[in-house]
């Protein structure tokens, strides 16, 4: 549930690719609750003009892995809107969409793994990813989430460096700094995206343009539907004994979207529920 209008985005202009549906629609959702101009980016069109309608912005396809579309599209928003104050880089997939024969053995696997090591305390069964990835797997990856941000970046430093001000947020991940033993392409895209986060915020804080970036846990989405019976065991790694709620990530991106965070930059808020401590 939203919390009352605090207005803490009033008057500025912001960017969430993905925003159709989990992560980016709750963001956009809050963004507008706290008055930003809300401009939706996404290969569903017809969930992005649903979402954008709902909250009086504006929705664009955007395929974040074609630099060509970005540029195409950041430029029509720059005529339309004439400024950038806050970009989400948000789009991503799981690596698992459509490759079911993958979740199953995934799951049967951790299943058996979970079983061993209560029974024996160790582990025999194993889920080779790695050396069974295809070459379109990776690059479908990286060029989703990794080369994604750098381009959509890359056009919105077009506006933002004019402004001479602006918040650019990264949905990273904490696969991208523990490793996902499954997911050595998504971690390996999330590990890049925190830092490319650390080295355009150096670049830019003497412009006013700050950098951060959002590594959440696990969360309730459809993005981790799949997990099956596995959510139980990182349930039980996880101090707070629950997965987290998209709620739990808009929050922290209207904080890093907002004046308050304004001494904020080249960090990574990780909301996980203590399934990751930094020191």
């Amino acid at each position: 549930m939203l919390r009352l209008n605090m207005e803490r985005l009033k008057g500025k202009v912001a960017l969430i690719t993905g925003g159709a549906r989990g992560l980016g629609a709750s963001i956009a959702k809050h963004f507008s609750n706290e008055g930003a101009k809300i401009i939706l980016c996404d290969i569903n069109t017809d969930l992005a003009n649903k979402m954008a309608n709902e909250l009086g912005g504006k929705a664009y396809y955007v395929d974040v892995s074609n630099s060509k579309n970005v540029e195409e599209t950041f430029s029509k928003i720059n005529s339309e809107f004439n400024r950038l104050d806050i970009l989400v880089n948000n789009a991503g997939i799981n690596g698992f969409e459509n490759r079911q024969y993958l979740l199953d053995e995934r799951i049967k696997v951790n299943n058996h793994q979970s079983k061993e090591f209560s029974e024996t305390g160790k582990i025999k069964s194993h889920f080779d990813v790695t050396v069974n990835l295809s070459d379109e797997d990776w690059h479908k990856m990286i060029g989703i989430h990794l080369n994604g941000t750098f381009f959509c970046t890359r056009e919105a430093l077009k506006i933002m460096n004019n402004q001479e001000s602006g918040s650019i947020i990264n949905m990273g991940s904490v696969l991208g700094t523990t490793g996902g033993p499954s997911s050595p392409h998504y971690s390996a895209a999330k590990a890049g995206i925190l830092g490319f986060t650390r080295a355009t915020a150096r670049e830019l804080a003497s412009r006013n343009i700050r950098v951060n970036a959002i590594a959440p846990g696990y969360i309730d989405t459809e993005m981790t539907t799949h997990l099956g019976d596995v959510k139980k065991i990182v349930m039980s790694a996880t101090p707070m004994k629950r997965f987290g709620d998209v709620e739990d990530i808009a929050w922290a991106a209207v904080y890093l979207g907002s004046d308050e965070s304004k001494f904020v930059t080249g960090q990574t808020i990780s909301p996980n529920g203590g399934f990751v401590m930094s020191q």
